[in-house]
Protein backbone atom coordinates (compact mmCIF):
# COMPACT_ATOMS: atom_id res chain seq x y z
CA UNK A 1 0.00 0.00 0.00
CA UNK A 2 1.94 3.04 -1.39
CA UNK A 3 1.87 6.00 1.41
CA UNK A 4 4.75 8.22 2.69
CA UNK A 5 4.92 11.53 3.02
CA UNK A 6 8.85 10.90 3.09
CA UNK A 7 9.13 9.92 -0.75
CA UNK A 8 11.12 12.41 -2.26
CA UNK A 9 9.43 13.07 -5.55
CA UNK A 10 5.81 11.37 -6.63
CA UNK A 11 5.88 8.21 -8.91
CA UNK A 12 2.85 9.43 -11.17
CA UNK A 13 0.23 12.15 -11.15
CA UNK A 14 -1.64 10.33 -8.51
CA UNK A 15 1.40 9.68 -5.71
CA UNK A 16 0.07 12.44 -2.95
CA UNK A 17 -2.17 12.52 -0.18
CA UNK A 18 -6.06 13.18 0.09
CA UNK A 19 -7.45 15.39 3.14
CA UNK A 20 -10.53 13.57 3.57
CA UNK A 21 -13.54 14.67 4.66
CA UNK A 22 -13.63 11.70 7.35
CA UNK A 23 -11.07 13.88 9.14
CA UNK A 24 -7.54 11.73 7.89
CA UNK A 25 -5.75 11.57 5.21
CA UNK A 26 -5.22 8.89 2.23
CA UNK A 27 -2.71 8.33 -0.26
CA UNK A 28 -3.50 8.26 -3.95
CA UNK A 29 -5.82 11.57 -5.98
CA UNK A 30 -7.50 8.58 -7.54
CA UNK A 31 -7.98 6.09 -5.16
CA UNK A 32 -5.62 2.93 -4.29
CA UNK A 33 -5.73 -0.85 -4.72
CA UNK A 34 -4.14 -3.80 -3.73
CA UNK A 35 -4.05 -7.92 -4.39
CA UNK A 36 -5.01 -10.14 -1.68
CA UNK A 37 -4.08 -13.75 -3.33
CA UNK A 38 -4.58 -16.81 -1.54
CA UNK A 39 -3.58 -20.55 -2.72
CA UNK A 40 -6.41 -21.76 -0.43
CA UNK A 41 -4.50 -21.95 2.80
CA UNK A 42 -2.38 -19.21 2.84
CA UNK A 43 -2.00 -15.44 1.57
CA UNK A 44 0.48 -13.06 0.36
CA UNK A 45 0.87 -10.30 2.74
CA UNK A 46 3.22 -6.93 2.33
CA UNK A 47 5.39 -6.66 5.52
CA UNK A 48 5.64 -2.65 5.04
CA UNK A 49 8.97 -0.75 5.49
CA UNK A 50 8.82 1.68 9.06
CA UNK A 51 9.47 4.73 7.24
CA UNK A 52 6.04 4.46 5.04
CA UNK A 53 2.63 5.22 6.42
CA UNK A 54 1.57 3.07 9.14
CA UNK A 55 4.89 1.57 8.53
CA UNK A 56 5.98 -1.98 10.31
CA UNK A 57 2.53 -3.41 9.29
CA UNK A 58 1.43 -6.05 7.45
CA UNK A 59 -0.98 -5.46 4.85
CA UNK A 60 -1.48 -5.99 1.14
CA UNK A 61 0.71 -5.14 -1.80
CA UNK A 62 -1.16 -1.93 -3.47
CA UNK A 63 -0.80 1.46 -4.02
CA UNK A 64 -2.29 4.80 -5.57
CA UNK A 65 -4.38 4.42 -9.13
CA UNK A 66 -3.15 5.91 -12.14
CA UNK A 67 -5.79 8.42 -14.04
CA UNK A 68 -7.91 6.52 -15.20
CA UNK A 69 -6.69 3.07 -14.00
CA UNK A 70 -9.85 0.78 -13.08
CA UNK A 71 -9.14 -1.02 -9.65
CA UNK A 72 -8.16 -4.44 -10.99
CA UNK A 73 -5.80 -3.32 -13.42
CA UNK A 74 -4.37 -0.97 -10.62
CA UNK A 75 -4.12 -3.74 -7.95
CA UNK A 76 -1.56 -5.91 -10.22
CA UNK A 77 -0.01 -3.32 -11.47
CA UNK A 78 1.34 -2.16 -7.78
CA UNK A 79 1.55 -6.26 -7.16
CA UNK A 80 3.76 -6.40 -9.60
CA UNK A 81 6.12 -3.58 -9.01
CA UNK A 82 5.65 -4.43 -4.85
CA UNK A 83 5.87 -8.02 -5.04
CA UNK A 84 7.01 -9.48 -8.90
CA UNK A 85 3.73 -11.41 -8.83
CA UNK A 86 2.80 -11.88 -12.53
CA UNK A 87 -1.07 -10.98 -13.40
CA UNK A 88 -1.08 -13.88 -15.74
CA UNK A 89 -0.14 -16.39 -12.41
CA UNK A 90 -3.84 -15.01 -10.73
CA UNK A 91 -7.18 -15.74 -11.41
CA UNK A 92 -9.62 -13.06 -10.28
CA UNK A 93 -12.27 -13.52 -7.82
CA UNK A 94 -13.67 -10.86 -6.29
CA UNK A 95 -13.93 -7.26 -5.29
CA UNK A 96 -14.23 -5.43 -1.54
CA UNK A 97 -14.24 -1.64 -1.65
CA UNK A 98 -13.41 0.69 1.38
CA UNK A 99 -15.18 3.58 0.37
CA UNK A 100 -14.57 7.26 2.69
CA UNK A 101 -16.15 10.46 1.50
CA UNK A 102 -13.35 11.94 -1.03
CA UNK A 103 -11.57 8.61 -1.32
CA UNK A 104 -11.84 4.74 -1.78
CA UNK A 105 -9.21 1.58 -1.80
CA UNK A 106 -10.25 -1.65 -3.54
CA UNK A 107 -9.27 -5.14 -2.80
CA UNK A 108 -8.87 -7.31 -5.30
CA UNK A 109 -8.73 -10.71 -3.93
CA UNK A 110 -7.97 -13.52 -6.37
CA UNK A 111 -6.63 -17.18 -6.68
CA UNK A 112 -3.42 -18.40 -7.97
CA UNK A 113 -3.49 -20.26 -11.16
CA UNK A 114 -0.19 -21.02 -10.83
CA UNK A 115 2.94 -21.06 -8.73
CA UNK A 116 3.78 -17.71 -7.34
CA UNK A 117 7.16 -17.04 -5.09
CA UNK A 118 6.57 -13.07 -4.06
CA UNK A 119 9.27 -11.14 -2.75
CA UNK A 120 10.07 -7.56 -1.91
CA UNK A 121 10.80 -5.70 -5.11
CA UNK A 122 11.14 -2.35 -3.57
CA UNK A 123 12.09 -0.38 -1.03
CA UNK A 124 8.46 0.22 0.46
CA UNK A 125 8.67 -3.50 1.70
CA UNK A 126 10.93 -5.10 4.78
CA UNK A 127 9.47 -8.54 3.29
CA UNK A 128 6.55 -9.80 1.10
CA UNK A 129 5.33 -13.65 1.94
CA UNK A 130 3.31 -16.20 1.86
CA UNK A 131 1.42 -16.10 5.55
CA UNK A 132 -1.21 -18.66 6.36
CA UNK A 133 -4.81 -17.63 6.63
CA UNK A 134 -4.74 -19.13 10.73
CA UNK A 135 -1.35 -16.61 11.31
CA UNK A 136 -3.07 -13.29 9.72
CA UNK A 137 -4.90 -12.25 12.51
CA UNK A 138 -1.85 -12.57 15.10
CA UNK A 139 0.14 -10.11 12.95
CA UNK A 140 0.38 -6.42 13.76
CA UNK A 141 -1.67 -5.10 10.34
CA UNK A 142 -2.34 -2.37 8.98
CA UNK A 143 -5.05 -0.64 10.19
CA UNK A 144 -7.76 -0.73 7.71
CA UNK A 145 -6.29 -4.48 6.47
CA UNK A 146 -7.17 -5.32 10.10
CA UNK A 147 -10.45 -4.27 10.15
CA UNK A 148 -11.55 -5.80 6.37
CA UNK A 149 -9.64 -8.94 7.30
CA UNK A 150 -12.75 -11.39 8.94
CA UNK A 151 -15.17 -10.24 5.78
CA UNK A 152 -11.89 -10.71 3.19
CA UNK A 153 -11.25 -14.20 4.53
CA UNK A 154 -14.78 -15.26 4.12
CA UNK A 155 -14.90 -14.04 0.41
CA UNK A 156 -11.70 -15.99 -0.30
CA UNK A 157 -13.12 -19.25 0.44
CA UNK A 158 -16.27 -18.84 -2.00
CA UNK A 159 -16.32 -19.61 -5.30
CA UNK A 160 -19.69 -17.97 -7.23
CA UNK A 161 -21.44 -20.32 -9.82
CA UNK A 162 -24.36 -18.70 -11.85
CA UNK A 163 -26.39 -21.22 -13.65
CA UNK A 164 -28.67 -19.57 -16.47
CA UNK A 165 -31.61 -21.32 -17.52
CA UNK A 166 -31.73 -19.71 -20.81
CA UNK A 167 -34.75 -20.59 -22.09
CA UNK A 168 -36.57 -19.32 -19.31
CA UNK A 169 -34.06 -16.17 -19.22
CA UNK A 170 -34.32 -15.35 -23.58
CA UNK A 171 -38.28 -15.88 -23.15
CA UNK A 172 -38.37 -13.33 -20.20
CA UNK A 173 -39.29 -10.28 -22.48
CA UNK A 174 -41.57 -10.50 -25.95
CA UNK A 175 -38.57 -9.32 -27.97
CA UNK A 176 -39.26 -11.46 -31.19
CA UNK A 177 -37.01 -14.51 -29.57
CA UNK A 178 -39.28 -16.67 -30.74
CA UNK A 179 -38.52 -15.97 -34.72
CA UNK A 180 -35.05 -17.40 -33.60
CA UNK A 181 -34.38 -19.31 -30.36
CA UNK A 182 -30.82 -20.00 -31.69
CA UNK A 183 -29.72 -16.36 -32.33
CA UNK A 184 -31.12 -14.84 -29.34
CA UNK A 185 -29.71 -17.29 -26.56
CA UNK A 186 -26.15 -16.81 -28.74
CA UNK A 187 -26.50 -13.17 -28.05
CA UNK A 188 -27.65 -13.87 -24.21
CA UNK A 189 -24.33 -15.48 -24.03
CA UNK A 190 -22.44 -13.26 -25.66
CA UNK A 191 -23.92 -10.43 -22.91
CA UNK A 192 -22.39 -13.03 -20.36
CA UNK A 193 -19.15 -13.21 -21.51
CA UNK A 194 -18.73 -9.08 -22.12
CA UNK A 195 -20.18 -8.80 -18.37
CA UNK A 196 -17.86 -11.58 -17.00
CA UNK A 197 -14.80 -9.04 -18.23
CA UNK A 198 -15.19 -6.30 -15.45
CA UNK A 199 -17.30 -8.72 -13.07
CA UNK A 200 -20.93 -9.17 -11.94
CA UNK A 201 -22.73 -7.29 -9.10
CA UNK A 202 -22.60 -8.81 -5.79
CA UNK A 203 -25.85 -8.16 -5.12
CA UNK A 204 -27.02 -10.20 -8.06
CA UNK A 205 -25.19 -13.34 -6.66
CA UNK A 206 -26.35 -12.14 -3.32
CA UNK A 207 -22.36 -12.13 -2.03
CA UNK A 208 -20.68 -9.49 -0.17
CA UNK A 209 -18.24 -6.86 -1.90
CA UNK A 210 -18.65 -5.00 -4.56
CA UNK A 211 -17.94 -7.19 -8.36
CA UNK A 212 -17.01 -10.77 -8.32
CA UNK A 213 -15.92 -12.91 -11.10
CA UNK A 214 -17.94 -16.66 -11.10
CA UNK A 215 -17.79 -19.09 -13.36
CA UNK A 216 -20.55 -19.40 -15.50
CA UNK A 217 -23.20 -21.93 -16.98
CA UNK A 218 -25.72 -21.60 -19.58
CA UNK A 219 -27.99 -24.12 -20.02
CA UNK A 220 -29.60 -24.25 -23.55
CA UNK A 221 -32.47 -26.78 -24.34
CA UNK A 222 -34.71 -27.38 -27.97
CA UNK A 223 -33.76 -25.49 -30.93
CA UNK A 224 -31.07 -23.53 -28.92
CA UNK A 225 -29.20 -26.87 -28.37
CA UNK A 226 -25.57 -26.73 -30.09
CA UNK A 227 -24.85 -22.83 -29.46
CA UNK A 228 -21.04 -22.90 -29.28
CA UNK A 229 -18.72 -21.62 -26.00
CA UNK A 230 -18.26 -17.83 -26.33
CA UNK A 231 -15.39 -16.78 -28.37
CA UNK A 232 -12.09 -16.14 -26.15
CA UNK A 233 -12.26 -12.78 -24.64
CA UNK A 234 -8.38 -11.10 -24.74
CA UNK A 235 -7.59 -9.51 -21.34
CA UNK A 236 -4.72 -9.27 -18.89
CA UNK A 237 -6.02 -11.55 -16.21
CA UNK A 238 -8.00 -14.98 -16.05
CA UNK A 239 -11.24 -14.55 -14.69
CA UNK A 240 -14.42 -17.07 -14.47
CA UNK A 241 -15.30 -19.55 -17.13
CA UNK A 242 -18.54 -19.39 -18.95
CA UNK A 243 -19.46 -22.99 -20.69
CA UNK A 244 -22.43 -23.56 -22.38
CA UNK A 245 -24.42 -27.32 -21.55
CA UNK A 246 -26.70 -28.22 -23.56
CA UNK A 247 -29.81 -30.28 -22.13
CA UNK A 248 -30.60 -33.40 -24.17
CA UNK A 249 -34.05 -33.47 -23.01
CA UNK A 250 -35.16 -30.94 -20.29
CA UNK A 251 -33.58 -27.92 -19.66
CA UNK A 252 -34.79 -27.65 -16.18
CA UNK A 253 -33.28 -31.41 -15.50
CA UNK A 254 -30.36 -30.18 -16.79
CA UNK A 255 -30.21 -27.26 -14.69
CA UNK A 256 -30.54 -29.48 -11.58
CA UNK A 257 -28.10 -31.76 -12.54
CA UNK A 258 -25.72 -28.91 -12.93
CA UNK A 259 -26.28 -27.73 -9.40
CA UNK A 260 -26.00 -31.03 -7.77
CA UNK A 261 -22.71 -31.48 -9.71
CA UNK A 262 -21.45 -28.16 -7.73
CA UNK A 263 -22.79 -28.91 -4.57
CA UNK A 264 -20.81 -32.37 -4.16
CA UNK A 265 -17.56 -33.48 -5.04
CA UNK A 266 -17.66 -34.84 -8.04
CA UNK A 267 -16.42 -37.65 -9.69
CA UNK A 268 -14.60 -36.89 -13.60
CA UNK A 269 -15.09 -39.28 -16.01
CA UNK A 270 -18.90 -40.72 -16.47
CA UNK A 271 -19.51 -39.32 -20.13
CA UNK A 272 -22.32 -37.18 -19.83
CA UNK A 273 -22.69 -33.38 -20.98
CA UNK A 274 -23.19 -31.90 -18.01
CA UNK A 275 -19.83 -33.28 -16.84
CA UNK A 276 -17.88 -32.95 -19.38
CA UNK A 277 -18.88 -29.40 -19.88
CA UNK A 278 -18.20 -28.71 -15.72
CA UNK A 279 -14.57 -30.48 -16.58
CA UNK A 280 -13.87 -28.26 -19.35
CA UNK A 281 -14.63 -25.28 -17.31
CA UNK A 282 -12.35 -26.26 -14.60
CA UNK A 283 -9.79 -26.74 -17.21
CA UNK A 284 -10.08 -23.07 -18.57
CA UNK A 285 -10.46 -21.67 -15.51
CA UNK A 286 -7.07 -22.44 -14.38
CA UNK A 287 -5.78 -25.65 -11.71
CA UNK A 288 -8.69 -28.14 -11.36
CA UNK A 289 -8.11 -28.04 -8.07
CA UNK A 290 -8.71 -24.05 -7.70
CA UNK A 291 -12.22 -24.32 -10.23
CA UNK A 292 -14.96 -26.05 -8.47
CA UNK A 293 -17.54 -28.11 -9.08
CA UNK A 294 -14.87 -30.81 -10.77
CA UNK A 295 -13.22 -32.05 -7.53
CA UNK A 296 -14.21 -29.72 -4.72
CA UNK A 297 -17.84 -28.92 -3.59
CA UNK A 298 -19.21 -25.25 -3.50
CA UNK A 299 -21.61 -24.17 -0.83
CA UNK A 300 -25.20 -24.07 -1.55
CA UNK A 301 -24.71 -19.96 -1.14
CA UNK A 302 -22.18 -20.24 -3.98
CA UNK A 303 -24.69 -21.20 -6.34
CA UNK A 304 -27.24 -18.69 -7.87
CA UNK A 305 -29.74 -19.92 -10.82
CA UNK A 306 -31.48 -17.41 -12.95
CA UNK A 307 -34.76 -18.43 -13.73
CA UNK A 308 -38.69 -17.25 -12.89
CA UNK A 309 -39.42 -20.82 -13.37
CA UNK A 310 -41.62 -21.96 -10.05
CA UNK A 311 -41.56 -25.50 -11.26
CA UNK A 312 -37.50 -25.24 -11.40
CA UNK A 313 -37.53 -23.24 -8.02
CA UNK A 314 -39.17 -25.86 -6.38
CA UNK A 315 -36.52 -28.46 -7.15
CA UNK A 316 -33.41 -26.94 -5.83
CA UNK A 317 -31.50 -27.34 -3.12
CA UNK A 318 -32.27 -25.31 0.17
CA UNK A 319 -29.98 -22.61 0.17
CA UNK A 320 -29.47 -22.41 -3.07
CA UNK A 321 -29.83 -18.43 -4.59
CA UNK A 322 -31.57 -17.12 -7.35
CA UNK A 323 -31.50 -14.19 -9.97
CA UNK A 324 -34.72 -12.72 -11.74
CA UNK A 325 -34.05 -13.51 -15.70
CA UNK A 326 -34.34 -9.38 -16.69
CA UNK A 327 -31.35 -8.95 -14.00
CA UNK A 328 -29.40 -11.27 -16.47
CA UNK A 329 -30.67 -9.95 -19.88
CA UNK A 330 -29.54 -6.43 -18.77
CA UNK A 331 -25.79 -7.39 -18.60
CA UNK A 332 -23.16 -6.76 -21.05
CA UNK A 333 -24.53 -6.22 -24.56
CA UNK A 334 -28.00 -6.03 -24.99
CA UNK A 335 -29.64 -9.58 -25.41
Amino acid sequence: MTSSSDLPTPGHPSDAWVHCACGERHWGTHGAAGLLLTDGGRVVLQHRAAWSHHGDTWGVPGGALLPGEGAPAGALREAREEAGIDAGAVRLLATSVLQHPDWSYTTLLATAGAPVRPRATDPESVEVAWVACDDVAGLPLHPGFGLAWPQLRDMLVRRPLLVVDAANVVGSVPDGWWRDRRAATARLRDGLADALADGLDADLLGLPGQRWWPDVVLVVEGAARGVPAPDERTRPWRAGSLTVVSAAGSGDDAVVRVVEEALSVSVAGSGDAVEEALSASAARSGDADDAAPVGAARRPADVTVATADRGLLARLPPGVGTASPRAVRGLGRPA
